[in-house]
């Protein structure tokens, strides 16, 4: 067979932007992560700790699990992070157990492995070894491909005088709002 000649460049078709192509519009920053459906927020780590770095992982999750999450059934609350023997795992996260799945169903409050790349794995785990720090989930959501998520933060404890500093500086800008509003 023999070869095409080259065709010239100005013959070429315009390239097509990609803001306009459908393949563009959904892979566009605005869109990712947009669609998360979130299962539980640890609200009181916010009042708790200083949040120093947090970081998404994801979960090993046995199938009754997973039910019960969709259902919207778990707590963070007395939850934590922890590194043992190489791996991170996320302590005393209640999911309830899921009432149809009867003889295959999971303990409420067992151990998951939480997954992370290795270096991701190193840096956390450096950083949490650090004396007063500790590894607590922020949130627990499904992404916009069904997958369970856990956002664990990196953090250290508030003592009573630093929530009360935060505490006034809250209402001192509540105060200058009002007032704002008023004139």
């Amino acid at each position: 067979m023999a070869k095409k000649p080259p065709t010239p460049t100005s013959a070429k078709a315009p390239a097509k932007d990609k803001k306009s192509s459908k393949s563009g519009a959904k892979t566009s920053t605005a869109a990712v992560g947009a669609t998360h459906k979130m299962i539980a927020e640890n609200r009181k780590a916010r009042h708790r700790f200083e949040i120093l770095d947090s970081i998404e992982c994801g979960l090993m999750l046995r199938g009754s699990e997973v039910k019960s999450l969709r259902d919207g059934k778990c707590s963070l609350d007395e939850a934590y992070g922890r590194v043992s023997s190489g791996e991170l795992w996320l302590i005393q996260c209640d999911i309830p157990e899921y009432k149809p799945a009867t003889l295959w169903n999971h303990e409420p409050t067992r151990p998951r492995k939480m997954l992370l790349h290795r270096r991701e794995f190193l840096r956390l785990s450096g950083k949490a070894s650090e004396r007063g720090l500790t590894l607590v989930p922020l949130k627990l959501y499904f992404n916009d491909r069904g997958v369970a998520k856990c956002v664990i933060g990196l953090c250290k404890g508030l003592k009573v005088h630093d929530k009360r500093e935060v505490m006034k500086a809250k209402e001192a800008k509540r105060d200058i709002d009002r007032a704002m509003k008023r004139k």
